[in-house]
């Protein structure tokens, strides 16, 4: 059994939030993740989904995998993704669920949440509600979406537990998880796990 984080939880968010505001900054000057065009076309976004999108929202995506894979959502499902960043997912989802359907991305940085409004705007999108908040805390309505989308971010918290706990408040009987992640099958070694310079990317 693992022992318990003993990581500084407050500094562990500050420093995602800084790593992924730079993504949102300067998407161009290089991470130790990938990101953008090419990484969407590696995990298997079809060029006419991504092509149309506002380079705002395409240029700070940094994924691991497509939650789309798992099923297309259908028109008017309300669809949650949790750590939304710059948008890439949730206007996909938009799209998806069209005008009789809605999207509520929720993300913890405000430069990655102030990019993915703007390319909102620019798409003229009125069902997309985008929320500043923690993925342990989701500030959004219990028993009330369809499906709950996700894209390499629940691998960033150190709660799991309680991250998969407010999933299952928020989602509607019979709702639907499509999670996108990163899954470590091996024992980390204690030091490692407490080190939040590995946890940031």
């Amino acid at each position: 059994m693992a022992s318990e984080l003993t990581l500084d939880r407050a500094a562990l968010r500050a420093a995602i939030r800084s790593e992924y505001a730079a993504v949102a900054t300067d998407p161009s000057q290089g991470f130790h993740f990938h990101t953008g065009r090419g990484l969407a076309k590696r995990l298997g976004y079809p060029a006419g989904w991504v092509d149309p999108l506002p380079e705002s929202a395409v240029e700070s995506f940094a994924g691991v995998g497509n939650p789309f894979a798992q099923g297309h959502l259908r028109p008017g499902e309300r669809v949650l993704d949790l750590g939304c960043g710059a948008g890439f997912d949730c206007i996909l989802a938009a799209g998806q669920v069209g005008p009789a359907g809605s999207v509520i991305g929720v993300d913890m940085t405000p430069a990655m949440l102030e990019k993915a409004r703007a390319s909102a705007a620019a798409l003229g999108l009125g069902n997309l509600d985008l929320r500043q908040g923690y993925i342990e805390n989701l500030p959004v309505e219990s028993v009330s979406v369809d499906v709950v989308i996700s894209n390499g971010v629940i691998n960033l918290s150190p709660d799991k537990e309680t991250v998969f706990a407010e999933v299952m408040r928020v989602l509607k009987p019979g709702g639907r998880i499509q999670i996108a992640d990163i899954v470590v099958t091996r024992p980390i070694p204690e030091a490692a796990r407490n080190d939040i310079d590995l946890w940031t990317g």
